[in-house]
């Protein structure tokens, strides 16, 4: 039984579009149930929010294409000054009335402008019988726009006096949106994030022809297992599934297994997805070069210069203050006399000190260190003397700007910035060579 019904559209084109939106169905039937008919009234202002990769720009597109309902669709990201986004609005009102050639448009630089040109548009259009639908996904950006843009996007089936409904696409809520001074409140729909089981059933949708809808689900439940506690983004997990696929049907094509094995199948993969794991949402090489690197003979665990990481180029004492803040972050301040002075004396090992070292501080993540342990450090680990010149302490806010280093509290503290390594080891021993 279909779940979407509505007495103005064909149940066929509903039916259609509920295979379009595969776990989005009840978002899909509220919004029916907000729009009505072609011809009457709709609520002024919707706001739709809800994480990245939940869906609300797609179900947006599909609905109001499935229906053929006439929209406006602009990215407030490219169109990023409100005379751009007005501008923009008018241009896609006169192009679709216009069959031929693009039309020219009249330039727009304030909303009283954009009020009386977009009245001027929808009566071109015809459009006085049925509602016309302004869609501004990225809405936040709105923000950084003139104080009045939001306001007056609210209300404006009311400022003009014609049939349109403006919806909101955001990744944010809308109190972070709500100006000091009040505005027209929209109806908000909430998009939630896509649960491990539609997941599931939208990626397996996508299975090749030449392979079984039961094979193609057993892989997607296997790349859901490695990737679902790191990963929850739909388009990532959709380019990883074409990613591995390949090398998920190799003992397959190789007439070493069948469909059903999935153990052989699934150790096979298990290499190659660690390997995908530490490069989620990087995008740091070409699926052609990924698929290459496949092919190629190698250790498991290796990346074989995958990531880019390893392959960082920094200036020389760069190196050397990232490899001495690494030994600041993971070693104790009690450990620096005997690590990096020639002449330490004899250190006694305390209860303590052995209780104490039995965890491995690599496992209990990087401690803040301040400004002089780190340069006392530099100074012990090159050879040649440093002197503490403005030159080193440019570097080291170079590094923060890297994101190699973070800065612990703020920069007004009286007793100087404290650091923190935020590189690996695997990275450390790269730098090291």
């Amino acid at each position: 039984m279909p779940n979407l019904e509505h007495p103005a559209y064909p149940a066929a084109t509903l039916l259609h579009l509920e295979s379009l939106v595969p776990c989005r169905e009840s978002q899909v039937s509220m919004l029916l149930s907000i729009f009505g008919e072609r011809q009457q009234f709709s609520f002024p202002s919707i706001f739709i929010y809800g994480h990245t990769s939940s869906g609300k720009t797609y179900v947006m597109q599909t609905l109001l294409n499935t229906l053929q309902l006439p929209h406006v669709f602009v990215n407030c990201v490219e169109y990023f000054t409100s005379p751009l986004l007005l501008e923009e609005i008018l241009i896609q009102l006169q192009n679709s009335s216009s069959e031929t050639e693009q039309t020219s448009h009249v330039p727009c630089d304030n909303f009283n402008d954009f009020v009386r040109l977009f009245k001027q548009a929808v009566a071109s259009r015809e459009l006085q019988d049925q509602t016309l639908y302004i869609v501004l996904d990225r809405a936040e950006q709105l923000r950084e726009m003139e104080a009045n843009i939001l306001p007056a996007f609210l209300r404006l089936q009311e400022l003009t006096d014609r049939n349109v409904t403006v919806v909101l696409l955001s990744e944010i809520v809308w109190e972070l949106f709500r100006p000091s001074t009040g505005c027209f409140e929209p109806f908000t729909l909430y998009f939630p994030d896509y649960s491990i089981g539609h997941l599931q059933k939208i990626l397996s949708q996508n299975h090749p022809p030449e392979y079984s809808a039961d094979f193609y689900a057993a892989y997607i439940n296997i790349l859901l297992g490695v990737f679902y506690m790191v990963c929850r983004d739909l388009k990532e997990l959709q380019h990883l599934a074409v990613l591995n696929f390949s090398k998920y049907c190799e003992p397959v094509v190789s007439g070493e297994a069948n469909e059903r094995d999935t153990r052989k199948l699934w150790k096979n993969i298990e290499p190659h997805l660690k390997k995908a794991m530490q490069t989620v949402y990087l995008r740091e090489i070409s699926s052609s070069q990924w698929e290459r690197l496949q092919r190629d003979d190698g250790e498991p665990g290796q990346l074989k210069g995958l990531s880019a990481h390893t392959h960082v180029e920094l200036p020389y004492y760069s190196k050397f203050l990232l490899i001495a803040a690494y030994l600041a972050s993971y070693n104790p301040v009690r450990t620096d006399k005997r690590f990096f002075l020639k002449h330490h004396g004899k250190i006694r090992k305390t209860n303590f000190m052995k209780k104490h070292e039995k965890t491995s501080n690599h496992l209990l993540g990087p401690k803040p260190f301040p400004l002089d342990r780190l340069l006392a450090i530099l100074y012990s680990i090159v050879d040649n003397r440093v002197a503490p010149t403005a030159n080193i302490f440019s570097q080291i806010t170079s590094l923060v700007t890297l994101q190699l280093l973070s800065m612990v509290g703020h920069n007004d503290q009286l007793d100087g910035p404290r650091y923190k390594c935020t590189v690996s080891l695997d990275f450390i021993r790269a730098v090291a060579r």
